[in-house]
């Protein structure tokens, strides 16, 4: 029997210009608990927040001002929570931790998700690093 040999070379530049898909990769986001949450196209520090709850915004039907946003939540339904605000009531659908039930967003509709036209991330809820907890989680404690 003869001899199999096999190479392989691996070619890279730090000087290559990024490409459209290296421009536009995907964040994902952990639960406190270290459960992976959510994978999405942009940076949630880059998304609006809501003024009355400091919740990120994410977009999930286009409008004529803006897209919708590409993303994938891996969050088990809550018991949906009616809430006072000034002038009113806003009833939350509440999405939790799969692993550790910790709420870690809600939207306005009943579900499934993206049901809506926005879905909002619980400000402190989420982090990029798997297993530590997000700057700013205990800031209104």
């Amino acid at each position: 029997m003869p001899k199999v040999v096999s190479r392989s070379a691996v070619s890279s530049s730090t000087d290559a210009q990024p490409t459209a898909s290296s421009a536009t990769a995907l964040r994902v986001y952990y639960c406190i608990c270290g459960e992976f949450i959510l994978v999405i196209d942009q940076s949630l520090t880059a998304l609006p927040r809501r003024q009355s709850d400091k919740a990120t915004i994410i977009r999930c039907r286009d409008s004529d001002s803006a897209a919708a946003r590409v993303f994938k939540l891996n969050a088990t339904l809550g018991d949906p929570v009616l809430i006072e605000r000034n002038g009113g009531h806003e009833r939350q659908y509440r999405f939790l931790c799969p692993r550790c039930t910790l709420p870690i967003g809600y939207q306005s509709t009943p579900p499934p998700v993206k049901s809506g036209p926005f879905l909002y991330i619980l400000a402190g809820a989420l982090t990029q690093m798997q297993g530590q907890v997000p700057h700013g989680a205990f800031d209104d404690e």
